[in-house]
């Protein structure tokens, strides 16, 4: 491809003299180089490449001793030679932006013929120094579109005679010059629209990976929906709900503090703690407060998450909620009163000193045929169609005007508000709704106001899980007499407690699993203000609670006090029905207060 052009160059004394003399030749000769010239920027794909080939072909044409093709960096501060040719190499010398003829020539945006260098005060002669080459005149010209600076093309030392340029030479590099600057520019345009598809590609990719973190929407009688609508491709929002082993819902929804790939990489690091720690640690406010730890630990300097979690009974209706932060959630009781939670505490990722010491607090009210709504700034602060923002009292009034809809209908109202409003979503809009309307007829008989304390559930102290071998039963005894302890049982009611839960485990391994030592076994224990708890969970053949009686006294033998004994020290012992129906869950109380 490069013959002809070459072939062209030497047949001439002068760039000027076509070989046959005429004007109309020399026309031609310009405009195949620049054919050519633009045929290797459109079909290369190699920048580096095409720049060695067009200085190679401009230098060669104008019989240039060398020539070097500089770019301006993007901070606009230094010339980088791409591509050089002839005696010297110099790829990769950089030159500062305002020095040298080539920096004059790139700053003025104007050709520069310096027939003699050395009377030339702003000539460059650190090459000539480092390399012993001779430099005696140069031509340059600016590589620009419009006023864009691209960089220059610089030749020097004619092979002529005296070695020096004309005014000519300098008219067909600037003519050149100007070809290969669009040929750059369209190059770039190219790359840069090429890096754009590239990056919409991740970014969908990562907005896929985000919609695959949410969870998937249930029917209208599950107490948990949720909604998120991104204002761009990928998300800082996030909410979450998952089931517990003994049927509890652990929920969550937050907001990562900033926009782009760097908010959206830590929610989807947030989201994952809140579902693996959650399914061990359940207690929200001791549940925030570890996520609190890792975030503050790793994630950049100033990003931080607002964050509320919580824990749903649908046994009992009891809901439990820690706030970090966040946007105070609102409850509607079954008589649509509304009470909202303020965050007593701050963000995810700010500090890791505590007001509670090692949790962030807690509150806890009723359920009871209300709902419970949860959301990020996105909806309150998006615009309705009067060209308000939709605030508190707006969000309230969408929710409470949709009460007889089901709870993913009324946060679809709530997002076409501000769809309506604004024609677009101008931050990310989040809402999660917790509700439950089989307990609606119980609500005229349950205190509504949401309360502080626990009475049912309470603080979970330990949750253990070992196989159905009385080997195993050291290791719990061991474990309830610690925790017992560590809930300020007296030495008695230690002792009293842990002969029951032994007994009880015997119970399970014996009759329950007929001593097959492949059976599971998990043991929880909660503490509220007034009881110590302990769950007892086994997936054994269910067994016939009205069957389950007192041996007689004059029946005891080793390991066979059974169910008199468990009844005798303890003050509550009761069977629950297994939230997923399988096996057994036994209930056992302790009053400590």
């Amino acid at each position: 491809m490069n013959e002809p052009l070459t072939t062209l160059a030497t047949q001439r004394d002068h760039p000027m003299e076509a070989a046959n003399g005429t004007e109309t030749s020399i026309v031609y000769d310009q405009l195949d180089l620049l054919s050519e010239m633009s045929r290797e920027f459109t079909n290369s794909r190699d920048m580096t490449a095409s720049l060695e080939k067009a200085v190679a072909h401009i230098t060669a044409y104008l019989k240039a001793e060398g020539g070097a093709l500089f770019m301006l960096d993007a901070a606009g501060k230094t010339l980088v030679c791409e591509a050089c040719v002839g005696a010297t190499e110099i790829t990769g010398l950089t030159v500062p932006s305002d020095q040298g003829i080539v920096g004059r020539s790139v700053q003025n945006h104007s050709a520069e013929i310096v027939r003699d260098v050395q009377k030339d005060p702003n000539f460059y002669n650190k090459v000539d120094e480092e390399t012993g080459f001779t430099t005696r005149s140069i031509i340059c010209a600016p590589l620009r579109v419009k006023d864009e600076r691209i960089g220059a093309i610089e030749l020097i030392n004619k092979q002529s005679d005296d070695g020096l340029f004309s005014d000519e030479d300098l008219r067909l590099l600037e003519t050149m010059c100007a070809s290969a600057g669009l040929a750059i520019h369209n190059a770039r345009q190219a790359d840069a629209l090429v890096e754009q598809e590239v990056l919409a590609r991740e970014l969908e990719l990562a907005a896929e990976i985000q919609r695959s973190l949410l969870p998937m929407e249930r029917d209208d009688g599950y107490p948990v929906h949720g909604i998120n609508i991104p204002a761009r491709t990928v998300s800082g929002d996030f909410f979450d709900f998952f089931e517990l082993d003994d049927g509890r819902i652990c929920f969550n929804l937050g907001d990562v503090s900033g926009k782009g790939m760097n908010a959206a990489l830590l929610m989807a690091k947030t989201a994952s703690l809140f579902r693996c720690l959650g399914k061990t640690i359940h207690q929200p406010g001791r549940l925030l407060a570890v996520i609190n730890e890792e975030i503050c630990e790793t994630a950049a300097r100033g990003m931080f998450v607002t964050m509320v979690g919580g824990i749903y009974d649908p046994r009992s209706g009891i809901v439990r909620i820690a706030n970090a932060g966040h946007e105070p959630p609102l409850f509607f009781d079954a008589a649509a009163t509304c009470n909202s939670f303020e965050a007593e505490a701050p963000p995810l990722g700010i500090t890791t000193f505590l007001a509670d010491g090692d949790r962030y607090p807690e509150n806890e009210f009723q359920l009871a045929g209300g709902s419970f709504y949860i959301f990020t700034d996105g909806v309150t602060e998006g615009y309705l169609a009067d060209g308000s923002e939709m605030g508190v009292t707006g969000l309230i009034k969408i929710l409470l005007a949709g009460a007889d809809r089901t709870a993913a209908e009324r946060l679809a109202d709530v997002v076409r508000a501000i769809e309506e409003g604004g024609g677009a979503i101008r931050d990310d809009t989040t809402l999660l709704c917790l509700e439950d309307k089989s307990r609606a007829d119980a609500a005229q008989s349950i205190d509504m106001e949401p309360k502080a304390s626990t009475d049912y559930m309470g603080d979970e102290i330990m949750n253990l899980q070992v196989p159905s071998r009385p080997d195993r039963l050291k290791l719990v005894r061991s474990a309830v007499s610690q925790a017992a302890a560590y809930c300020d049982c007296s030495d008695e009611m230690v002792r009293d407690v842990v002969i029951a839960v032994d007994e009880a485990l015997q119970n399970v391994i014996r009759h329950g699993y007929s001593n097959r030592a492949d059976g599971e076994i998990k043991v929880t224990i909660n503490r509220t203000v007034d009881n110590f708890l302990v769950f007892i969970r086994d997936y054994a053949d269910t067994v016939n609670v009205e069957q389950v009686q007192p041996r007689n006294l004059d029946d005891v033998r080793p390991g066979g006090l059974g169910t008199h004994f468990i009844r005798e020290v303890m003050d509550e012992v009761t069977f629950l029905p297994p939230p997923d129906g399988r096996g057994n869950l036994l209930k056992l109380v302790k009053r400590i207060a």
